[in-house]
């Protein structure tokens, strides 16, 4: 059986609006962000998703293993990713002459030199930014949305069926597997298996984990032809379906999607036409250098 994130209702302002609506003004936003390099824009964006993100009502407890793994994710990863490389950003990262730090290393045979400069470090912070901003404004989704609406609601998008029913199944997947996941930990336990104790090298310990992955992977192929057969004998797509659910907008539904559309159309016009947005590092920064 499928199971879903754990929603429950809180009556929050956030859950008030039509969930279509909250795409729109969410993807809205994505294409917003996305146009700028500037920390100082971005900090805006991160403080109105932070502002939903209270608004949803969502607790520390709730989130707690979400939040970790994205800060894991974009610190430890991108950050290092901006600061030592600076790869994906504009060329005034790469080619940046303000060094803060530099290292030589060789590492067999070939010569390493990791390089840190202001203009990384603030290519850096705004990454951070941005990828918070972007992680933030979807993961409170899965935990405010009734997971009984997904279908309903990208169907209500303009998506096709079988793209919405995708979508809902998508959903489901990641806490389905996760479920399985603990179940299949705690029946090994029962065996007499210690995962703690897992030793030797990388390869012995991924052998060593197969009583715990290839019974996972199995069921989750089982469970996807078993959904596929159950669809296929129902005859889904053959024509137009109805949904239990029905949604409609409302005026403040549609006031979201004007804030939405709003902030892109105000960010498209300040990056396209008013040239401002791209990469910037303070004056003070770079003549703290020198």
């Amino acid at each position: 059986m499928l199971v879903t994130w754990k929603y429950r209702p809180r009556n929050s302002f956030v859950e008030k609006f039509d969930p279509r609506a909250r795409w729109f003004f969410s993807f809205l936003v994505l294409f917003s962000i996305i146009q700028f390099w500037d920390i100082r824009f971005l900090v805006f964006f991160f403080a109105l998703v932070m502002l939903q993100y209270k608004l949803t009502r969502l607790t520390w407890a709730e989130t707690r293993r979400v939040w970790t793994f994205v800060l894991i994710l974009v610190v430890g990863i991108i950050s290092l990713n901006a600061l030592f490389t600076g790869r994906g950003g504009p060329g005034e990262v790469l080619q940046s002459n303000h060094i803060l730090w530099r290292v030589e290393w060789r590492v067999f045979g070939l010569s390493i030199h990791p390089t840190i400069t202001v203009e990384r470090l603030w290519f850096a912070g705004s990454q951070i930014v941005r990828m918070l901003s972007i992680s933030v404004l979807f993961f409170i989704i899965p935990y405010t949305m009734d997971p009984r609406l997904y279908g309903v609601t990208f169907h209500g998008m303009g998506f096709p069926e079988k793209f919405a029913f995708s979508m809902d199944l998508a959903f489901r997947f990641v806490p389905t597997l996760a479920r399985d996941f603990n179940t299949t930990l705690d029946a090994q336990r029962a065996r007499g298996y210690e995962v703690e104790k897992l030793d030797g090298g990388i390869f012995a310990q991924i052998r060593k984990m197969a009583p715990l992955i290839v019974p996972v992977t199995m069921n989750a192929i089982i469970s996807g032809e078993d959904i596929t057969n159950a669809m296929d004998l129902r005859c889904f797509a053959i024509r137009e379906r109805t949904w239990v659910h029905k949604l409609t907008y409302r005026q403040r539904d549609y006031l979201l999607i004007g804030l939405g559309a709003l902030i892109f159309l105000a960010s498209l016009g300040i990056t396209v036409f008013f040239h401002v947005g791209t990469f910037w590092v303070p004056d003070w920064a770079l003549a703290w250098v020198g």
